[in-house]
């Protein structure tokens, strides 16, 4: 997902907060600066990536402080953990939801795509059900060359 700007980082934040006031969920000051890092972002961010740059406004935080509120994040929908990197991104969809996710991992700048294609989800549940195989969660990460990088 391409980084956000400002402006549509707090837009996205505040519904997100009113979601989470609605759903009777705390959206803290802590989880709020640990999304807006990540959907501010160009790459996936590592936890301690992440807690690198949350020090710099909150000086207490602690890998358990940033652990917890990415738990939070993933439980409630609003990013992916990428796998591969054991690294998180935002969501491409502003709205909280549970899909199946496909990324696409250039090996040379790093830049992850998340892509939504029923196709592939369908392809894979069906494949799955030939096997008798019953998947509970499916993450496809592709590892490649994106096109900037093949230019």
């Amino acid at each position: 997902m391409p980084p956000l700007n400002a402006d549509d980082i707090d837009g996205r934040l505040d519904h997100i907060a009113a979601t989470c006031e609605r759903q009777g969920v705390r959206f803290t000051d802590l989880r709020r600066a640990v999304l807006s890092l990540i959907l501010a972002s160009p790459e996936p961010l590592t936890a301690y990536a992440l807690l690198d740059r949350l020090k710099e406004t909150h000086r207490t935080a602690a890998p358990p402080t940033v652990y917890r509120a990415l738990d939070f994040l993933l439980e409630q929908r609003l990013i992916h953990r990428v796998e591969r990197l054991n690294a998180f991104i935002g969501c491409t969809d502003a709205e909280a939801h549970d899909h199946p996710a496909q990324f696409l991992i250039c090996r040379l700048c790093g830049a992850v795509t998340e892509l939504e294609d029923p196709a592939v989800l369908q392809a894979l549940a069906q494949a799955a059900a030939r096997t008798g195989f019953r998947p509970e969660r499916m993450t496809v990460e592709i590892e490649g060359t994106c096109a900037r990088c093949a230019a």
